[in-house]
């Protein structure tokens, strides 16, 4: 099993898409809210992120709804 965990947004439309597609496809994931966890939001943006969705699967980042990225390394 992979393990998925999503940086995202509260308002943020592609971060809904990833969490609904990921859903949809049946895969759990661990998400970080940069709105309302400080933490997360530190996390992110020592990685070098500026903004959301990143998403990793395992060590591999994503970043943004990249659909066909996302279906190759699930």
């Amino acid at each position: 099993m992979k393990k998925i965990k999503i940086y995202s947004s509260s308002t943020c439309a592609n971060c809904t898409a990833a969490k609904e597609y990921l859903k949809e496809k049946g895969y759990e994931y661990e998400e970080k809210n940069v709105s309302s966890d400080a933490e997360a939001k530190k996390e992110l943006l020592a990685m070098g992120y500026m903004g959301v969705p990143v998403i990793f699967v395992d060590d591999e980042a994503v970043v943004g709804f990249n659909r066909s990225k996302l279906e190759e390394l699930l």
